[in-house]
């Protein structure tokens, strides 16, 4: 008796597995174009990896006609695609907090150089002598700018990758700039008059 009522569940799963799981397969497909969406590609590549492989692998059974192993590497596509999209948005969030807190420490660097070339042209150092560091000063502030944008695009490795030793050249400038006051003569005492 027992035999008998098996029998019928044994034939759904027979009969599930002699047609390729198309409704799996498209679900995975969901599963992986929603974590490419959420930047996986990129702060998920591991997982994003393995879904896809996965996904390929569902596709390869398929056209072998191993249609329960297209199901069980379906089913893992879909649970890798969604694990990626988890991961893409936890590496995307710390992505963009590196990228911020580079550009904050970056900014305040900048500022610290802007005051030593003030510093620099209240000591009477000639224009010339700070061409090259006003130069850098300009330079690094174009960057600074340009990483900001890529932070507002979403483009968070790349503006870390922008501001790549920026903030240690600027750093060098500033200890350019103490040796180039260092370096000035000291004026000498004004004379008094036979009046003073």
């Amino acid at each position: 008796m027992r035999r008998l009522a098996v029998l019928p569940l044994a034939l759904v799963i027979c009969a599930a597995c002699s047609e390729p799981p198309q409704k799996e397969i498209g679900r995975a497909q969901g599963a992986i174009d929603a974590a490419r969406a959420a930047g996986a590609e990129q702060y998920a590549t591991e997982a994003f990896i393995a879904a896809t492989s996965a996904l390929q692998q569902a596709h390869d059974a398929v056209e072998q006609r191993d249609y329960r192993l297209a199901l069980s590497r379906a089913v893992d596509a879909s649970e890798r695609g969604q694990e990626a999209a988890r991961e893409a948005a936890d590496g995307k969030a710390a992505a963009r907090s590196r990228s911020e807190a580079t550009v904050a420490a970056t900014a305040a660097s900048l500022e610290r150089l802007q005051a030593r070339i003030k510093a620099a042209e209240a000591a009477r150092v000639t224009a010339k002598d700070l061409q090259a560091v006003r130069r850098a000063a300009s330079g690094a502030d174009s960057v600074l700018q340009k990483a900001r944008a890529e932070i507002q695009g979403g483009k968070y490795v790349e503006a870390s990758e922008s501001l790549k030793g920026v903030r240690s050249g600027i750093e060098a400038q500033i200890r350019a700039v103490d040796q180039i006051i260092e370096a000035r003569p000291s004026r000498p005492a004004r004379r008094r008059g036979p009046r003073e």
